[in-house]
């Protein structure tokens, strides 16, 4: 995968330059046609790189805004909120991220009992289902560890209504494959296409849709489900989040974690300081129960020591990147009084972190906030609707409106 989505820093600033000429006009016209692997030419795909923040949200919107207004690139700028909404909205309820991976656990066992289960689950994993654009859009996710976000719907859709079932499993297939797989995006948006994220809304695949942006390439007429009856679900926690505290004491001798849930380390470390001690956490192998993909975990590493490369001089003595389980062996070498982290929310990294709180509480481990999910999450309470609303707002609380020149 690394011919297609390099994993540094420098490949990321290059795409994001090729592609911000076109963030405007265009993108609001042309996003949702899915051409193909090799032509997605239409969209940013820089999602991998905002994954793992080897480039942030922040530089995205401003690299946008100096080219194009608000109102121009209102479509780019929702899009890269979206990422945004999903992490604040699961960062607030991170009990629908638990009972996932509770009902995934139950579904995997379904699936090694039930012969008919196996047998189409194995089907759509593999690309045999028969259904043309299906199978060609799982093949091309195993293969190249991304899919147009078109797609993404399409295929989801598909698989819940169409082939029946269930979508944790769905979901799951995606996070083991996708170089982008966020657990919050990545969860919320199949429970928002089955129809447990926004009660009783669903998103129906319809074949005149993927005929007309597929150009063509497929019209899957008579094979797909014609009505989307909304899966079972309890209902959604009330919302909670508190920001963790961020004072460090400069002076103990202090160990930093770096992470693939973000990889710009630059915000934490003040120009006369560094750590005694940095690891790169990996935390590939706790996506899913079942093995990720070599490509996942082959981009996570390879950013990782793309960041050990460009920081070796601000990072004390480097480690990894390694599994969780090696986390408390390198407090201890390291004699560590204290940790600093950029603030990891829910998901694996999040969870082993806290392992690390449990087993270690003599060690204070401090979660670095950036501005921008703080002055964002707090929003994310109820529908992207509202959120969409405080988008202005946002951007003129994190200094993006003043960066925008004329459209080009």
């Amino acid at each position: 995968m690394t011919d297609v989505f390099p994993s540094t820093r420098t490949a990321a600033l290059e795409r994001l330059a090729r592609f911000a000429p076109k963030a405007g006009a265009d993108y609001a016209r042309l996003r949702n046609y899915e051409l193909g692997a090799g032509s997605h030419t239409h969209v940013s795909a820089l999602s991998p790189y905002l994954r793992t923040r080897l480039i942030t949200e922040q530089e995205v919107l401003e690299a946008t805004l100096a080219r194009h207004s608000p109102a121009a690139a209102q479509k780019f700028v929702q899009e890269v909120f979206w990422r945004t909404y999903w992490k604040g909205w699961l960062e607030q309820r991170p009990a629908v991220w638990a009972q996932y991976r509770a009902d995934l656990a139950r579904a995997l066992d379904h699936v090694q009992t039930a012969q008919g289960l196996r047998t189409e689950w194995q089907a759509a994993c593999l690309g045999e289902t028969g259904i043309a654009c299906f199978d060609h859009w799982a093949r091309e996710l195993v293969q190249t560890g991304y899919l147009h976000n078109h797609a993404r719907m399409w295929f989801a859709s598909i698989w819940v209504f169409t082939l029946r079932l269930p979508w944790v499993l769905g979901a799951d297939f995606f996070l083991r494959h996708l170089l982008d797989g966020d657990p919050a995006s990545n969860t919320l948006g199949w429970r928002w296409v089955a129809g447990a994220q926004t009660k009783g809304k669903t998103y129906l695949a319809r074949a005149d849709n993927i005929e007309k942006y597929t150009d063509g390439r497929f019209a899957p007429h008579g094979q797909l489900a014609q009505i989307a009856v909304p899966v079972d679900a309890s209902p959604d926690p009330p919302p909670h989040w508190t920001p963790p505290p961020q004072e460090r004491d400069q002076t103990q001798r202090t160990g930093l974690i770096l992470h693939g849930d973000d990889l710009s380390p630059g915000f934490m470390l003040p120009a006369d300081w560094s750590p005694a001690a940095t690891i790169f956490l990996d935390v590939t192998d706790g996506l899913s129960p079942l093995a990720a993909a070599p490509h996942v975990a082959e981009f996570n590493q390879g950013a990782m020591q793309d960041v050990g490369a460009r920081w070796c001089d601000r990072l004390g003595d480097v480690t990894g990147p390694c599994p969780p389980d090696a986390l408390i062996g390198w407090i201890d070498a390291n004699d560590l009084a204290q940790i600093i982290t950029p603030y990891a929310p829910v998901g694996p990294v999040a969870d082993a972190l806290r392992q690390v709180e449990i087993q270690r509480p003599d060690v204070p481990v401090i979660r670095m906030l950036r501005p921008y999910d703080e002055a964002a999450w707090p929003h994310a309470t109820r529908g992207f609707f509202k959120f969409r609303d405080r988008i202005p707002a946002l951007l003129n609380d994190l200094g993006l409106t003043d960066t925008k020149t004329p459209a080009l």
